[in-house]
């Protein structure tokens, strides 16, 4: 069996990355972007195809039942939101992912986000630039609080490999560790600390959980009155799972000391999107989702995506998403 396998949108692959062709006979094709909401597009595109590989492309009932020739879903990402696994599973369509890739690239850039934030790092940068250190009177100015991370708590939320990541360099920070489970989960052992009390104690708190129907919105206004320390909140994982309008709020009636996000609801982010309202504001930082976006990360993915594929057509599949991510 000769297969057809279309790349819908390569461009979500930074263009230096080698994606390597399959080692069996089959066709190629590949678009840099597809509509998302032009379902006639996506068929179009797909027609014949035995394998289609996405990144944030949807693949719903609707587009999937008009598919008869498809048998894989390769998803470029760890995340498969976008796809209806359900459909999936009772039409012997075998969905992919990639796992293990940004164990390092994301906790960096989680930890860049972090010190940013506890050092004024953007506030004293955008004061240079407009001339305040030129005007102090001394050979520094404090307009800024700066603060250590030695001896602060950091509440981990999620403890996959990411968050065990985040970990291992906070050690190196000689920081205190606590580790959550999402809002509402108990009896998890001795290594969990139970969800108020992360909220309650650290001075750090990051996220890094799927977004699932019982972690959208899990930190909103009622959590963020909780954080007695007015931490700083990281968010390097899914947009959702933070309420994103009370987060803005929390910022403004200082809840929190900060915030930084590489991820939103929708993205890419809207010119009407809440964070507008505090995107100038020195202590919060947003990045346009690309903590896993290293190139070593990158490079990484592409040879698991291709791996996986050439799995999937010896007998032998890989990384088949069974569960929720």
């Amino acid at each position: 069996m000769k297969h057809k396998i279309v790349f819908l949108d390569r461009a979500t692959i930074e263009k230096n990355i080698v994606v390597r062709k399959p080692s069996f006979d089959h066709e190629w094709a590949e678009f840099d972007y597809t509509n998302h909401n032009d379902s006639n597009l996506i068929l179009k595109r797909l027609k014949g195809a035995t394998i289609v590989i996405i990144n944030k492309v949807p693949m719903r009932e609707d587009n999937l039942k008009k598919l008869p020739d498809l048998k894989m879903i390769a998803v470029a990402a760890t995340g498969t939101d976008v796809v209806d696994k359900e459909y999936c599973k009772n039409n012997n369509i075998i969905v992919s992912n990639i796992r293990g890739y940004a164990i390092t690239t994301v906790p960096e850039h989680t930890f860049a986000l972090i010190l940013a934030l506890r050092r004024g790092i953007i506030g004293y940068k955008e004061d240079v630039i407009k001339g305040e250190w030129e005007k102090a009177d001394q050979f520094c100015f404090f307009n800024h609080e700066i603060r250590e991370l030695h001896n602060s708590t950091i509440g981990i939320i999620g403890e996959g490999a990411i968050g065990q990541g985040v970990a291992n360099i906070a050690r190196g920070f000689n920081m205190n560790i606590l580790f959550a489970a999402h809002k509402g989960v108990e009896g998890l052992g001795p290594l969990y600390t139970p969800w108020e009390e992360v909220l309650e104690k650290s001075d750090v708190i990051t996220l890094h959980s799927p977004l699932l129907p019982q972690t959208k919105n899990m930190i909103s206004l009622p959590e963020f009155k909780k954080m007695k320390k007015k931490p700083i909140l990281i968010n390097t994982a899914r947009g959702g799972l933070v309420k994103e309008e009370d987060l803005v709020e929390a910022i403004e009636k200082g809840y929190i000391s900060g915030a930084a996000f590489d991820v939103v609801t929708k993205e890419p982010i809207p010119s009407n999107h809440p964070f507008f309202k505090i995107i100038k504001k020195p202590n919060f930082i947003l990045t346009p989702h690309v903590s896993w976006a290293s190139m070593e990360a990158m490079q990484i993915l592409s040879d698991q995506l291709i791996d996986n594929i050439e799995n999937f057509v010896i007998g032998k599949p890989s990384n088949v998403v069974s569960g929720d991510f």
